[in-house]
């Protein structure tokens, strides 16, 4: 029952971090938001029901993870903020790993399967219009 707690207790804290970062990228591009996001959905999940089934309902989840779940895909400036993150990202991550040449062909793969991913298996939906 312990080891329960403690792992349920993990999985709450690891979802939360993960959020607070999220929330963060939505001000700061460096930080990517909807992979935040969508650990904080599988954290929350693993770690707490009230918490998952709470974040689901929140506007977060509704305007940058609810149409990506139910495969309906991102739009173009979604898909665009992501691509630009992840590449400043792993473009530092390659920068200051000049010392270490088979981590910065692991970064290059990982680089490209992200931009094969966005560009040819996640849908580009329309911009929905706020008013």
């Amino acid at each position: 029952m312990k080891d329960n707690k403690i792992s349920r207790a993990f999985w709450i804290v690891l979802g939360s971090i993960c959020l607070g970062l999220g929330s963060i990228g939505i001000f700061i591009p460096v930080l990517p938001t909807v992979p935040f996001y969508l650990a904080t959905v599988f954290c929350y999940a693993k770690g707490s029901q009230k918490l998952h089934d709470w974040f689901v309902g929140t506007q977060l989840y509704h305007k940058h993870l609810e149409s990506f779940v139910k495969h309906e895909g991102m739009t173009f400036r979604t898909k665009l903020t992501i691509m630009i993150s992840v590449t400043i990202v792993m473009g530092l991550g390659f920068y200051f790993m000049s010392r270490v040449p088979v981590a910065r062909m692991i970064l290059v793969v990982v680089w490209v399967c992200h931009v094969i991913a966005f560009v040819f298996f996640i849908k580009t939906k329309k911009e929905e219009d706020p008013h």
